[in-house]
């Protein structure tokens, strides 16, 4: 099954959009020799990258000294190796894609995004550095206190329905995900002509009983059983258009296989134990990305903190 990924609304927006217009000069600091100024366990932090966070926290219209920036760094790093270490980290797809997102949303192209990001000093790879790290963290807070396994305990399922006074209800969805392969070495040649073939199948799809009859059809088309998959489960990348599905198709994407789209061979509306879960897990995590609710992430930053090799200069 395809993994959720954890994205997080980047929080200066409309700063970022008032630069696009004017952005005043790189300063002279971030254009000196870069020197080692702070190193976490054995990773170093230089004045370049503390320029680049000051100016990053200009953008943001935060405040944006030497020694906050410093800070930021600093815990991030931590962030990083516990992410590393773990080996919890998103995809440098995933970042990709929310750089491209991030720049759509301020009707930006991601060439003009790292133009702008460029200009004022912060430079497009610090700021997907920055992406990762948000997108990671969550699920490294979620997994660690999320009770066995990332499961809720029976004491606090209880706890929190008891406090919610109902039972959440959420869609479940049985979903096949049906792939036109398109092999890397043609992908360029052929990728709009396995487009057009994967829609017009849709019209003519016999439903998931019949998937792998019909599959075999066609030239290198796969079917996955996808199986039970909660709504807040759904990947961002399939959501909206499981959410927008007329009839037992999804709109078709292409991804790093070929050209895809998911079948929904059953929906139904639920509310038993484990949906009430998965709609605690999704509100809990989404508040980590606002930054709400951090008891965790602040006891998890402490006890990294607490066993690091912290040496400012």
């Amino acid at each position: 099954m395809f993994a959720m990924t954890a994205t997080r609304k980047l929080a200066f927006a409309l700063a970022i959009l008032a630069a696009s217009v004017a952005i005043e000069p790189v300063s002279s600091t971030a254009q000196a020799a870069s020197e080692i100024v702070a190193v976490v366990n054995k990773t170093p932090i230089t004045s370049s990258d503390v320029a680049k966070r000051a100016a990053f926290l200009r953008l943001q219209r935060q405040k944006a000294d030497t020694k906050t920036a410093r800070e930021q760094l600093i815990e991030e790093t931590m962030k990083r190796q516990e992410i590393a270490r773990v080996r919890m980290s998103v995809s440098t797809e995933d970042v990709d894609k929310a750089f491209a997102r991030f720049a759509a949303s301020n009707k930006m192209t991601p060439q003009q995004l790292t133009q702008i990001l460029g200009q004022a000093g912060v430079g497009a790879d610090h700021f997907k550095a920055y992406i990762a790290v948000q997108m990671s963290w969550p699920r490294l807070v979620n997994a660690r206190y999320g009770g066995n396994r990332g499961r809720m305990s029976s004491q606090e399922l209880v706890t929190r329905m008891m406090e919610n006074k109902q039972k959440p209800v959420t869609t479940e969805y049985f979903l096949q995900q049906i792939i036109f392969v398109v092999p890397e070495s043609k992908r360029n040649a052929i990728i709009n002509k396995r487009k057009a073939e994967a829609e017009a199948s849709r019209s003519k799809f016999p439903g998931c009983e019949q998937s792998k009859q019909f599959a075999a059809t066609m030239r290198d088309v796969s079917v996955r059983n996808l199986g039970r998959v909660m709504a807040p489960e759904l990947p961002e990348d399939w959501k909206p258009l499981i959410e927008k599905a007329s009839g037992n198709t999804t709109g078709t994407r292409i991804t790093e296989r070929g050209v895809e789209f998911l079948a929904i061979c059953n929906q139904r509306q639920v509310s038993d134990d484990l949906a009430a879960e998965m709609v605690f897990r999704a509100e809990d995590i989404g508040k980590q990305e606002r930054g709400e609710g951090n008891a965790n992430e602040k006891k998890y930053l402490d006890d990294l903190r607490s066993k690091a090799q912290i040496d400012i200069r």
